[in-house]
Order: C-alpha cells, then sequence, then structure tokens
C-alpha cells in the first residue's frame, strides 16, 4: 500500500489557500541570518507555506490544551502544563534546519507570552572518541551513532516540566561534540526538535522519540536533489574553512578540490543515502505534515496526514 493513502495530497497553491490573514513576523535579513548554508528560502515562501503551517500548529496546540485540561478534570485534579512538542525530520542537507529554525523564530512572535526553544538530535550523537572505540564511525548519523537512551530521557523530562536540562553542544566546524560545553532548556512551552532521526524507533526500546511530539513535519525530497544540495553544501564549508586550522574541513579546503569532492559524493552515497533509504524515509509516513522541495529548494506540494 502507498504509504501517503494516509495522507491529503495539495499543491502549494491549494496550501496557501488555506489561511491568508497572516503577514510574516521578520524581514528579509533576517530569514537570510536563519537559513542553512545550502537552502534557499523567501519571504513569499514564508507567506505561501509557513504561516498557514503555524496557524496548523496553533489548531493542534489548542486541541492538545483542551485534551490536557480534560485529563485533568476526568482525574479530578490539577495537571501542571505539559509543553508542546514539535518534530522536524528529514535528509541531511534537505533543508530541515532552516524549517525548525523558522518556526522557532515565527512561534516566538506569533505567540508572544509563550517561551520557544529549539534542539538539534546532534547533540546526542555520540562523541568521536566513542565511535571510535564502537567501530562505527563509519556510521556516524545511522540510528546506532546516537544515545538514544539519553535524548529519550531528556524528552521524558521536558514533558514532566524539568527545568535547566543541559544537553551537549555539537559543533560541525569541528565535526564533534564539544567537552563541557552545553545547551540548557528551561522549561519551554514549545519545544522544536530538530534531526535526521526525530521519527525512528530506537533499538532495545519500547517507544518512539515521536511518541513525545504533539506535531511533526517531515522536509521531503528527490534524493538525487538533495545530493547535489549536499553537494554545493560541502563546498561552502569548504570555503569557510579555508583558513581555519581548527575546523574538520581545513584539510579538505586546502588539498586538491576535485579529491575533496570525491570524498564527499563517496560519503553521500555510502553514508547519507544508505541512511536515508534504510533509515529516514521508511519514517516519512509518521509526520502529520510532509514539505516536499523541487528544485532551488522550492516546496511544491504538501501532504497532511488524514489520521
Amino acid at each position: 500500500m502507498d504509504e501517503k493513502t494516509n495522507f491529503y495530497h495539495l499543491t502549494r497553491d491549494e496550501w496557501q489557500g488555506f489561511y491568508r490573514n497572516g503577514t510574516a513576523p521578520l524581514t528579509d535579513e533576517e530569514l537570510q541570518q536563519i537559513k542553512s548554508y545550502n537552502d534557499t528560502i523567501s519571504l513569499q515562501d514564508v507567506q505561501d507555506i509557513y504561516i498557514p503551517l503555524t496557524h496548523l500548529i496553533n489548531i493542534y496546540m489548542k486541541e492538545y490544551e483542551s485534551l490536557h485540561l480534560s485529563k485533568g478534570l476526568f482525574m479530578q485534579k490539577f495537571l501542571p502544563p505539559s509543553p508542546f512538542i514539535i518534530g522536524v525530520a528529514g535528509s541531511v542537507a534537505v533543508g530541515k534546519s532552516t524549517t525548525a529554525r523558522l518556526l522557532q523564530m515565527m512561534l516566538s512572535r506569533i505567540f508572544k507570552r509563550r517561551h520557544v526553544q529549539l534542539i538539534t538530535t546532534d547533540g546526542f550523537l555520540y562523541s568521536t572518541d566513542e565511535l571510535t572505540k564502537r567501530g562505527i564511525l563509519n556510521k556516524k548519523g545511522f540510528p546506532e551513532s546516537y544515545d538514544m537512551e539519553k535524548l529519550l530521557s531528556f524528552l521524558n523530562a521536558v514533558k514532566n516540566g524539568g527545568d535547566n536540562l543541559k544537553i551537549p553542544t555539537y559543533s560541525h566546524e569541528v565535526y564533534d561534540i564539544i567537552p563541557g560545553e552545553f545547551e540548557t532548556i528551561s522549561q519551554p512551552d514549545i519545544l522544536i526538535v530538530e534531526g535526521i532521526n526525530v521519527l525512528q524507533l530506537p533499538a532495545n526500546q519500547h517507544i518512539y522519540i515521536s511518541d513525545f511530539f504533539d506535531f511533526s513535519v517531515y522536509v521531503d525530497a528527490d534524493p538525487q536533489l538533495i545530493e547535489s544540495w549536499y553537494l554545493k553544501r560541502f563546498e561552502d564549508l569548504l570555503v569557510l574553512a579555508k583558513n581555519d586550522k581548527t575546523n574538520y574541513y581545513y584539510e579538505y579546503a586546502n588539498g586538491p578540490r576535485e579529491e575533496a569532492l570525491a570524498m564527499a559524493r563517496r560519503v553521500w552515497k555510502d553514508v547519507n543515502l544508505k541512511n536515508l533509504n534504510e533509515f529516514i524515509l521508511p519514517t516519512r509516513s509518521r509526520a502529520d505534515v510532509i514539505l516536499h522541495k523541487a528544485q532551488n529548494h522550492e516546496i511544491d506540494e504538501i501532504y497532511l496526514r488524514k489520521f
């Protein structure tokens, strides 16, 4: 059975017609600052795609809060408010980081009294030393390269009102966890969790990460397109690393360019594409909304989960 039979298929024109009352709560300059290296996005995209999306999220939030209140009435006790958690999933280089950061900025400005925070699951990757010790350095990004127990414990603590929760900081410049550095999550009203693995079932666990989500988005595109975006991002990273000896990409940036690109193509084929086909794409049908991208990162189709 087609995995998308449980979704309403909508064109961009149909989607933008669902909610035309909002205006972009950010400037084009702000938008360009939060987008990823290789992403292409405009205020028109915000107007057509993301304003209706935030309106839909608001509908889900109202239903979530109503159900939470009803549970308290049923149990005849006060239940403290529980954070609304949004998952953003998709392949490496598909632009999910831009989507997550944009949602954080928009929701913070639309719901001014709500505390909105964002994390990426990169902080739950095992360190390079640990991956090497386990013999899975070449599988970085695969399910086994994450400390899923720690991630699940963190999400459980967030849902239960935990304060000053610390998660490790991951740096794409050094391509590793930074020892002694942490991000702090302080009782958000809305938490956005972005990562390639957020809709996956962890090994030897009885629950999905997505069991903690109240809404989820999957950013989708043809794998060949994603590969071209991945290679473009790799070249952009080489430019940034040219004069920075601490950067993971420094040696590639100062060596033969064709050798560096050949290495990037191998990594895409042997690691990222394999991970996409085996572990990421199979989770797409668990999302509430699928944003499908075409050339130049333009969102041309939207899939809305039926039930």
